[in-house]
């Protein structure tokens, strides 16, 4: 999504920032929704932090999706076994596999929630911890249509240094202006159309 405006010159456009190019609130055209500023120092440090409890959580998941997998083929691999041999001892093993996948997924069923919960609360308490977090979340909660897209990657992409778009319907960017090394300048901005 691109946001090609014309403004009138003033102070703020002496120094292009780094990534993007800051709108003030004369550009004919845009409208700052909100405006502060974050901590970068403190940005660059949970940015680390806030990918680590992420991968953590998507790893936990795939684990418990391949245990699962693992249990499944453990189950549809007893029938043949038992189909295709004879003699006592295959029952002994048959019963032995069924006994160990219904101890196993029963053993799932009552942790996984648990495991969630716990790689949830990780990721909550990144979420709670950082200033920045918050000031970012409580500038676009009530200007976006799709809470879902209110959590970390909205974050993570800010601290990236990119232009996101928060609701493409309305034309709503978040902008990053990193041209002071001290507090990073964020501005929620929104396009009017302008009438034919």
């Amino acid at each position: 999504m691109t946001i090609s405006l014309e403004s009138t010159p003033g102070p703020s456009q002496h120094v292009k920032p780094k990534f993007g190019q800051m709108l003030g609130p004369e550009a004919k055209g845009i409208l700052v929704l909100d405006e502060f500023t974050i901590d970068p120092a403190e940005a660059r440090k949970e940015q680390h932090g806030f990918r680590a409890a992420m991968a953590s959580v998507a790893l936990t998941l795939r684990r418990i999706v391949a245990l699962r997998v693992v249990i499944a083929l453990v189950a549809i691999g007893n029938m043949p076994l038992f189909l295709l041999n004879s003699g006592w001892w295959i029952y002994a093993v048959s019963l032995a596999l069924v006994v160990a996948v219904h101890l196993a997924v029963s053993w799932l069923n009552k942790h996984e929630p648990k495991v969630r919960q716990r790689q949830m609360l990780q990721l909550h308490l990144h979420r709670e911890r950082s200033a920045n977090y918050r000031k970012v979340r409580d500038a676009v909660k009530y200007m976006i249509d799709a809470p879902g897209r209110m959590n970390e990657h909205l974050y993570l992409e800010l601290l990236a240094a990119k232009r996101v778009a928060l609701n493409v319907a309305h034309g709503t960017v978040a902008l990053l202006d990193t041209t002071d090394a001290h507090a990073w300048k964020v501005r929620i901005v929104r396009e009017i159309p302008a009438a034919a």
